[in-house]
């Protein structure tokens, strides 16, 4: 008897170490973690683009697609008011105590790791100039900044990128699909949920065990960390917001849409640069070869000059 009740409890132990695990996972936003950014996405939130930008208008309008509202607010409630509150918060509030450098570190050595998803994402979107960037940035921080902890190549002036197999696909016109939330998850479309699975297989960890399994602690950590970083920005956010659901929602499908369209002009930047260069070599070539054949034009009239002028 003793040892079934030993049992029991060793299993429910497990159940709750897996939920906790789970909410932590879930719970992660697929952001990199640094509090500019999220106040960013908060200032989005809060502050819907002005109706006189029409451009911008109607980008929003085609974005705000949610046709899944009524199980997308159950879940969210679930999300917020369950596992929030009463296993990320508090966590994050006991993190928080940590100094801010510490944390500070672990942000930048997540973000260092996740280097092979956003160069495979970068090339992918034909980003190039990007993609060197982030080799760059890689090598200076695993080495210099002592396995990503320091971010010295900020300090070099080489920024961070934000691509994601979500974003490629937006690239290439896939749209959003309808907005979606799960319980355990971040808040999602469609397109972005399919991103979601191939960055966590571009995962160097996933090389080694399962893709769930990769994400399973160091999403725990990282989640812990972002939300420790961003006590005061979050309940700012719910304090602001009359519709916490509404303002999240809004906030999170206007930064993707902004997110792909910086991608696509950043692509396009880059293809104009090299677009120049090779237009500027083809000119110069073909000046080289107009060059080559007047000189030989005009050797070849000299020599039939001088014949003529030696001739009988």
């Amino acid at each position: 008897m003793s040892d079934t009740h030993c049992r029991s409890d060793s299993w429910v132990a497990v159940v709750i170490v897996t939920v906790v695990s789970l909410t932590f996972l879930g719970c992660s936003v697929q952001r990199e973690g640094s509090a500019v950014r999220d106040h960013q996405l908060s200032d989005v939130a809060l502050s819907p683009a002005p109706e006189a930008d029409s451009g911008t208008a109607d980008t929003a309008e085609g974005i705000d697609y949610d046709p899944w509202e009524r199980f997308n607010e159950k879940t969210f409630w679930f999300n917020f008011e369950v596992l929030d509150r009463y296993a990320l918060k508090p966590a994050a509030t006991v993190w928080a105590k940590i100094p801010q450098p510490a944390r500070q570190g672990l942000a930048n050595a997540f973000h260092n790791l996740a280097m092979p998803d956003r160069l495979v994402n970068e090339v992918l979107q034909a980003r190039f100039q990007e993609a060197g960037s982030e080799v760059a940035r890689f090598l200076l921080n695993t080495t210099v900044g002592v396995a990503g902890f320091v971010d010295v190549a900020s300090r070099a002036g080489l920024e961070e990128s934000d691509a994601d197999a979500g974003q490629t696909l937006g690239v290439y016109g896939a749209g959003p699909g309808p907005y979606l939330v799960l319980p355990l998850l971040p808040p999602l479309t469609v397109r972005d949920g399919i991103g979601y699975a191939v960055d966590s297989f571009l995962d160097p960890l996933s090389w080694f065990v399962t893709p769930f399994a990769a994400d399973f602690g160091r999403a725990a950590a990282k989640t812990i960390n972002e939300r420790a970083a961003n006590l005061k920005l979050y309940q700012d956010v719910e304090d602001a917001s009359l519709d916490l659901y509404a303002a999240v929602r809004n906030g999170y499908l206007q930064r993707r849409q902004k997110s792909i369209e910086d991608a696509i002009k950043q692509r396009d930047r880059e293809l104009e640069v090299e677009f120049f260069f090779a237009q500027s070599g083809d000119f110069d070539q073909r000046a080289t070869v107009r060059s080559i054949k007047n000189s030989n034009d005009d050797e070849g009239a000299r020599t039939a000059e001088n014949q003529g002028q030696v001739g009988p």
